[in-house]
């Protein structure tokens, strides 16, 4: 039974959409997510327009569908232009590219009427590696709050969804649901917050100090990876870029002392600080069910500081509360070999990419959020997709890609039946919904306890100064 009701949930369309969607980038979301748009949003083909670059092997799709594609690369001088004749009032732009400024496309729209999703905030070329620009302004932190700056401007405006895939995105919604299943094994009468003081509060009460965005990726191509070569299940543009970027995560009030290279940001919300390293060079000590303890990336991500934003509690001015969060990510192993590569080469990226989806054979992507620090030991919450099951659910996907394409799907319909709510994240959203539409594919979504900590097994064979009473503070994970 419960086999056929995600069944009947999969294929059901959600809504009619009468207006023009322009999706801009066709990588491997832009493939993964069409499908998924076509079967639960009432489009038309002829509605779609797709504007990328390059069609990164997607023109069997794009003709199969009979949807317009046109070869461009939107840039800060034309992309007004381009745009203009193809978005208005009541349309909706999907943003899926790089170095396309987030910023800007969410003010045309705003300008044109039009509604927006993107699955993390872009700058245009150079935002992330310009060496005029401190290691703060290349942060998602500078990002995140250049946007933030122009929301009370467009309050009231059509609904733009901003950094709304897997993580940042989805992991948000998990946050909730985990928070309230602690809840109920401790506080059973617990209701739903309806306010970010009340989550808060709630991750307060329960003593959570510290969230990963704990995510292990095991698939694999037969195919070895060759030197000079970049292999992996996601957008390597996105991926190096991202991982350039300095190590970033929310801080906690529990923490005791700054990393000997963390960094406070002198702007805005004051949620989060940064290494100053890149964070394919940052290694953090984590746990999955699945996978058991493994040493995760410090990637720089958007939610690692909107998490901590929401659950941050005050006093007037004085911040009381609030927990470290911050992603620990394994990628798939032809992925390590390739950022090790990278690393040895001064973070040059390799010319030659290979994206990996119909190749894998084997392995999963399991992604969820680590709570710790809390009476029960860790809660991890998330998806155990596997690449046979990503298969039978939607084509053109491999298990990381529909984990993301899922929350940008869920994204344009909130954003539909929520159509004036401005600028958005996906903590002011409701997760209960977003969840309701992504989980027919995302596999198993389980929750474990599980009583591991970072002093696991460490020390046994060279001596180390930990912090024994306080296995949370930051100081005791594996950074390397």
């Amino acid at each position: 039974m419960a086999r056929k009701a995600a069944r009947k949930t999969a294929s059901r369309k959600y809504l009619d959409f009468k207006g023009r969607m322009v999706m801009i980038g066709f990588g491997s979301i832009g493939h993964g997510v069409l499908p998924l748009i076509l079967r639960h949003i009432g489009i038309k083909p002829s509605q779609i327009t797709i504007l990328a670059e390059d069609d990164r092997g997607g023109s069997s799709e794009i003709k199969r569908y009979g949807i317009e594609f046109v070869r461009k690369k939107l840039t800060r001088a034309n992309y007004r232009q381009v745009l203009t004749a193809r978005v208005g009032k009541g349309d909706f732009v999907v943003n899926l590219s790089v170095e396309v400024s987030s910023m800007a496309l969410v003010e045309l729209c705003q300008e044109k009427g039009a509604h927006y999703i993107d699955t993390c905030i872009e700058p245009w070329p150079g935002g992330y590696t310009d060496p005029n620009l401190s290691v703060s302004l290349r942060s998602n932190y500078a990002l995140r709050e250049s946007m933030l700056k122009i929301r009370p401007k467009y309050r009231g405006g059509p609904t733009a969804v901003i950094a709304h895939g897997a993580n940042p995105g989805l992991v948000s919604h998990f946050v909730k649901r985990a928070l309230l299943d602690l809840a109920k094994g401790s506080q059973p009468r617990t209701a739903t917050p309806t306010s970010r003081e009340g989550w808060a509060k709630l991750a307060q009460r329960l003593g959570v100090k510290v969230i990963h965005v704990a995510e292990r990726d095991t698939q694999v191509s037969p195919k070895p990876k060759e030197v000079g070569e970049f292999v992996n299940t996601w957008s390597i543009d996105g991926f190096v870029a991202e991982g350039c970027q300095p190590a970033e995560m929310g801080w906690g009030t529990h923490e005791k002392s700054l990393p000997p290279d963390g960094r406070r940001h002198t702007f805005g919300c004051e949620a989060a600080i940064y290494l100053n390293r890149p964070g394919l060079l940052t290694r953090v000590r984590t746990w999955t069910p699945l996978e058991g303890p493994f040493h995760g990336f410090i990637i720089t991500h958007n939610e690692s500081i909107s998490i901590a934003d929401l659950l941050t509690l005050r006093d007037g001015r004085k911040v009381v509360y609030r927990p470290t969060v911050h992603y620990a990510y394994h990628p798939c192993d032809q992925a390590i070999m390739s950022m090790h590569e990278i690393a040895g080469k001064g973070l040059s990226q390799q010319k030659r990419q290979r994206l990996i989806v119909d190749e894998i054979r084997s392995g999963w992507d399991e992604l969820g959020v680590l709570l710790m620090g809390h009476k029960k030991g860790v809660y991890w919450y998330g998806s155990q997709l596997d690449i046979h099951g990503t298969r039978r659910l939607v084509p053109y996907n491999n298990a990381t890609s529909l984990q993301v394409c899922a929350p940008v799907l869920s994204g344009i319909v909130w954003a539909l039946e929520n159509p004036d709510r401005g600028i958005v994240e996906a903590d002011d959203m409701d997760f209960e919904r977003n969840l309701e539409i992504c989980l027919p594919y995302l596999g198993p979504v389980v929750g474990r306890y599980g009583d591991w900590t970072p002093l696991q097994d460490r020390g046994v064979l060279f001596p180390e100064d930990v912090d024994v009473d306080d296995p949370w503070q930051f100081k005791n994970f594996r950074v390397i």
